[in-house]
């Protein structure tokens, strides 16, 4: 195996990996980072897909002793069957919208604007969220264990944003429960426990629709990948937990905002290609 490729590899790992759980589009940083390695083709956009499972194992092992908890205690514990409930009615409408429009998706909406318009829009919808949360909006979900059904789904309902490129799921569903009624970290730690079956199923799908692309002798690279992204993530997403703790997600906004900018720059210089 190529050395430089295998670099490239750990170098999108780390990048998913940092970017997948904050409200900042890893998909988008991505592509940009693809774009200056100079690393191209559909094996590429196979490989951005499945190293998200890494950034999910981050998830899985932070929270193993919840999971299994929950697995344990599901056939005859009521939190863990609500619980259980909750996670797949906030997974399912997203998922029904990805089988039913993801052809549709690509083929119209991604264009370096729309793009663009997606973390701008997701940065000023953040700075209006966070100015609710200090006027002192109504809180009433405090912790993931006190999630109603009606909540799940709303949530659900607004991870379907994510689809359209440049939203974010992590940005869609975190600020999207903050508006409804969920504090900082309920929302995160939500955002979270909805990625296992959404980011699984999705590396799932493309492992079977393109399976035909990847060969033996490119174990090492995808191994490379997913390794990378699940230590990286596993770092961010323990800081991640720290900073909401004390912290509002303002600086996400603006970020989002500038790096908005930055695709619109890019694209109309033709340095970076959004759209291949």
């Amino acid at each position: 195996m190529d050395i430089a490729l295998l670099i490239k590899a750990a170098i999108m790992g780390v990048v998913e990996g940092l970017t997948e759980f904050l409200p900042i589009s890893s998909t988008g940083h991505l592509i940009l980072t693809a774009a200056l390695l100079d690393w191209h083709g559909e094996k590429v956009k196979l490989f951005e897909v499945v190293i998200q499972t890494g950034a999910i194992m981050a998830i899985v092992s932070l929270y193993a002793s919840r999971l299994w908890a929950t697995l344990v205690g599901l056939p005859r514990e009521a939190p863990a069957q609500r619980f259980t409930l909750n996670v797949l009615i906030g997974f399912f409408p997203a998922a029904l919208a990805g089988v039913l429009f993801i052809d549709v998706i690509k083929g119209v909406l991604f264009h370096p604007f729309v793009v663009a318009l997606g973390f701008i829009v997701g940065g000023l919808v953040i700075l209006w969220a966070e100015h609710l949360q200090k006027r002192g909006s109504v809180v009433h979900v405090h912790d993931v264990d006190s999630v109603r059904w009606t909540d799940a789904l709303k949530v659900g309902l607004v991870q379907c944003t994510a689809l359209v490129p440049g939203v974010s799921r992590s940005g869609a569903t975190i600020i999207g429960a903050m508006l409804l009624g969920f504090n900082r970290k309920a929302a995160t730690e939500f955002s979270f426990f909805l990625a296992i079956p959404m980011l699984f199923g999705a590396a799932a799908y493309d492992l079977y629709k393109n399976h035909h692309l990847i060969s033996a002798a490119d174990m090492p690279l995808f191994a490379v990948g997913l390794v990378v992204s699940w230590l990286s993530a596993w770092v961010c997403v323990r800081w991640l937990l720290r900073f909401v703790g004390n912290h509002t997600f303002v600086p996400f906004a603006w970020y989002r905002i500038g790096f908005g900018l930055l695709i619109l720059l890019t694209a109309s210089m033709g340095w970076v290609d959004w759209i291949s």
